[in-house]
């Protein structure tokens, strides 16, 4: 059939079941492939333009699944920088004002007034669905792109890439801060470091009870030379209680000069001062720090749609900050908590120890990892940007988002656990009467991998 005898370009205007046949063919084109209703019944320049548009976008869709498949760090490390994220705002809406023009060109050249009257809403409605659909999914993409850009830059910290430690690994302290009106200051209560291998994303992490003494300093750090034998182990120290967490309270009070660049570095004295103290523990070199606010965390839960864990005995909710009256009790088997019931869970201390608060904290940690998935995150996103901005503290730098979110999907492909070295009493290690030789041999056992023997000759 040539193109002039062609009854989508030239129908038969008379024939209602011509023009209804062609208007279904030609909304149906502008959805499947943008541009070509145009070609073939309208304006060829505008529709070569539009298919142009459609092929690049294709093309685009395949190299990012290619780059995707061999490549996912770059992919990755695009999405997470202001610059992509930025390019990907304005190529999304780009294409959600186009599809609105091919749309509104496309409903034109259809003439419903010349369609079966009982089709004529159909296929506008039709239109309109797809238009809504089509548009809309690039519409929110954008926002999606520019709301994200805005988060990461909130949170992270400008900078270069750093290298992993000389075991081939990424360290990071995890700090959760309860600041508590009962307390002077933020006093980080849940106090974890965590060591990532930089091929696998195999983890080891470290729990570190608050109330450790005699807490020892590098000879590098500032706070060596003012508790050479450990933290309060001579003299005392200069708040109620020589314990780790207090070193933050006291550092960020009393000596912030002695971390002069901290703030300058997106870091705080007292953070620098916790991480002066658990590489000196764990013998680490800690390159990061991630400091969550414990009151703003249950927005962040919230945000997510509550976690899901198994509570494994009852647990108090306290009706006030001495932590000794129970208002209610969270009760034991599986148990989907929202914010405020995840918090507390996680800090409740009443009738329990503080090793029972870092098994449950740690719990809380692993219940949010797992439900942080894509379609998760971005069913809620809003809420859990505008949370995460005002939760999360770190000098995690944009620049290693990409290589960090890719070292995060293999590790939820490993068939090998985390592995949680906990130093508290029942492994071995009296947080009381500490031995630190101890606690370096742990985590080395732990971290380091078993030298290879040479083969004979």
């Amino acid at each position: 059939m040539s193109l002039a005898a062609s009854p989508i370009r030239f129908p038969d205007a008379s024939s209602r079941t011509v023009m209804t046949r062609r208007g279904w063919w030609l909304v149906l084109l502008n959805v499947l492939v943008p541009g070509s209703a145009q070609v073939l019944a309208g304006n060829r320049r505008l529709g070569r333009f539009g298919l142009g548009a459609t092929l690049t976008l294709w093309f685009l869709a395949v190299a990012a699944l290619v780059v995707w498949l061999v490549w996912p760090t770059v992919l990755y490390t695009v999405v997470t920088s202001t610059i992509g994220l930025w390019a990907i705002a304005l190529v999304a809406l780009f294409y959600a004002v186009l599809w609105v023009v091919l749309t509104f060109d496309t409903l034109r050249l259809v003439r419903l007034v010349k369609t079966a009257p009982g089709a004529r809403f159909g296929i506008a409605a039709l239109g309109v669905v797809l238009l809504v659909g089509v548009s809309g999914t690039a519409a929110f993409g954008a926002y999606v792109a520019t709301t994200t850009s805005g988060f990461l830059s909130d949170v992270f910290v400008a900078g270069p890439p750093v290298p992993p430690d000389e075991n081939g690994r990424y360290n990071f302290l995890l700090l959760g801060g309860d600041a508590g009106p009962d307390r002077e200051g933020l006093r980080p209560d849940s106090i974890r470091v965590v060591s990532v291998d930089a091929e696998t994303g195999q983890a080891v992490t470290v729990g570190l009870p608050r109330n450790m003494e005699d807490v020892p300093f590098g000879e590098d750090s500032p706070l060596h030379a003012v508790y050479p034998e450990g933290y309060g182990a001579i003299d005392g120290c200069e708040v109620d209680a020589c314990m780790l967490n207090s070193i933050y309270t006291e550092v960020e009070l009393k000596s912030p000069e002695m971390y002069p660049d901290a703030v300058a570095q997106g870091s705080e004295p007292g953070i620098e001062a916790m991480r002066d103290a658990a590489e000196a523990i764990t013998g680490l070199d800690i390159q990061y720090y991630v400091l969550i606010d414990m009151a703003g965390f249950q927005q962040l839960v919230d945000a997510l749609g509550g976690v899901t864990v198994n509570v494994p005995e009852d647990v108090p909710i306290h009706a006030d900050e001495t932590f000794t009256t129970v208002a209610e009790w969270i009760p034991a088997g599986e148990q989907h908590l929202d914010g405020y019931h995840a918090l507390w869970y996680a800090r409740s201390r009443h009738g329990t120890s503080d090793y029972d608060r870092m098994a449950r904290q740690l719990q809380i940690q692993e219940a949010m990892l797992a439900q942080f998935n894509p379609a998760n995150v971005l069913s809620k996103f809003q809420e859990i940007a505008a949370a995460g901005s005002q939760v999360v503290k770190t000098d995690v730098p944009q620049s290693m988002l990409g290589y960090f979110v890719n070292l995060a999907t293999k590790a939820k492909e490993l068939t090998t656990p985390v592995v949680d070295i906990p130093l508290v009493p029942d492994n071995g290690f009296d947080p009381e009467d500490p031995d630190y030789a101890y606690a370096l041999q742990l985590v080395q056992q732990a971290v380091v991998p078993p030298a290879t023997e040479e083969p004979a000759e």
